[in-house]
């Protein structure tokens, strides 16, 4: 056997498929399910998967606000955001943030496990999370992810 006749084929847009998936994040923990997500996302669960090319999918999580964390971290996780003007620091922990915005801490968890570059903020662009059951993306029959 010639193994000089292997040659490594790496993905483009034209050979990339791209699917929908659906997750419900009814008493899912916030860290595993932003870890598979994440993984989906960059297209790491397809056997074309290039590092250097966006092969992910694209990803509906409803039910943001029935999302669990583990141990304390309801009451002791903070969320900060800061405006960049002197005293622009603001804190906030998990239980006021999910009543108030509870898509924005999944998106940040996820948005935390991508590529800090041009070709993460392309995969980022494929996540829609809903804080209720419905969501608009009825057309592109998603699929269901397990977790």
């Amino acid at each position: 056997m010639n193994t000089l006749s292997f040659k490594t084929k790496h993905a483009n847009e034209a050979t990339i498929k791209r699917d929908w998936h659906i997750v419900d994040a009814t008493n899912l923990t916030m860290g595993r399910m932003a870890a598979k997500i994440a993984s989906v996302l960059r297209g790491k669960t397809k056997p074309y998967y290039t590092p250097h090319a966006d092969c992910g999918d694209y990803v509906i999580v409803i039910n943001a606000e029935k999302i669990v964390f583990t141990g304390n971290k309801m009451e002791e996780k903070e969320y900060i955001t800061f405006s960049g003007y002197p005293g622009g620091q603001k804190k906030e922990v998990a239980k006021d943030l999910i009543r108030r915005r509870p898509e924005v801490m999944i998106e940040k968890a996820v948005k935390g496990m991508l590529p800090k570059n041009r070709l993460g903020r392309k995969m980022y662009k494929k996540l829609f999370v809903y804080a209720g059951a419905e969501h608009p993306h009825a057309a592109q029959k998603p699929q269901s992810l397990t977790f």
